[in-house]
């Protein structure tokens, strides 16, 4: 292995979930001088972590002496025919903290305004498609032991990448691994912002990368993904690439720029990617 290739030795002691199905590297004398880490699963496991925040939590001492103070409800004949008679069918409205509901002039309830994943544009990207680029088995492939490999032409295709798009790193990986090594492989600052796992959408065993939620015209949106399940809601936006692990002589990426550079003129993505392809 050429250890130019190498860009990381950061250990991934649980920062990844379980992998399906992917290949990975024996330990030879010839890497021996790379410290070892325990076997690790990989990053795009069907697994949640429980958040903090789905504990119950204690009731605040107003509400204990509310519950306190109510009595046992009757079970006798004419309270529950009360009940049947006085039932509403429609839903209760949503309690809230005392602040007024803000209401439309045509009497409905406005929806909570929505929280894309990124903020807007700066001035320089402002007329540039944007594109989300997979890290792992895309950019890069990760051993089961404590080394990532640079994809061949990475380098070459990450510049010109950054200078045609507003490039956004989207991995189903955790923040703790991918992080460090977006760091070291990204020298020209071609991601204008990363995204891990926790802003994928888990549908059916996969974590999805949900283009609807960046806050952009998915009309100037690509993304550039091994996996067709990342990009299951939108296929029509995506640039599928082969998967890489070891192969050094590889030129996916550097095949690829031409037709980027075609992709970074139009106007709207669909125009050529709704389009078939040679080859396909």
């Amino acid at each position: 292995m050429d250890s130019s290739a190498v860009i990381t030795q950061i250990s991934k002691e649980e920062a990844r979930g379980p992998l399906r199905g992917k290949a990975t590297f024996p330990q030879t004398s010839r890497h021996a001088w790379w410290r070892r880490a325990p076997r690790r699963h990989r990053d795009d496991g069907q697994h949640f972590q429980e958040s903090p925040g789905a504990r119950g939590e204690s009731l605040a001492p107003s509400d204990q002496r509310s519950a306190a103070s109510q009595k046992p409800r009757s079970r006798g004949i004419l309270h529950s025919l009360f009940c049947c008679v006085c039932r509403d069918d429609g839903e209760a409205l949503p309690a809230h903290s005392g602040s007024p509901l803000l209401v439309e002039e045509n009497g409905a309830i406005p929806k909570t305004p929505v929280q894309y994943l990124l903020p807007e544009a700066k001035a320089q990207d402002s007329d540039k498609i944007c594109v989300v680029i997979d890290l792992d088995e895309t950019l890069v492939h990760s051993s089961f032991k404590v080394y990532v490999l640079k994809r061949p032409h990475v380098d070459e295709f990450l510049q010109r990448m950054g200078e045609l798009f507003e490039c956004v790193l989207f991995t189903a990986s955790l923040a703790k691994y991918a992080d460090p090594v977006a760091d070291l492989l990204d020298k020209w600052g071609a991601f204008r912002a990363r995204l891990f796992r926790e802003s994928c959408v888990f549908h059916r065993g996969n974590y999805v990368k949900d283009l609807s939620r960046l806050g952009r015209d998915l009309r100037r949106v690509l993304i550039l993904d091994n996996s067709p399940a990342s990009y299951v809601f939108h296929p029509d936006n995506a640039v599928p690439v082969a998967s890489w692990f070891d192969n050094m002589s590889d030129t996916e990426l550097h095949d690829l720029l031409p037709f980027f550079e075609q992709l970074s003129r139009v106007d709207d993505v669909y125009s050529v990617l709704r389009q078939p392809r040679p080859g396909s």
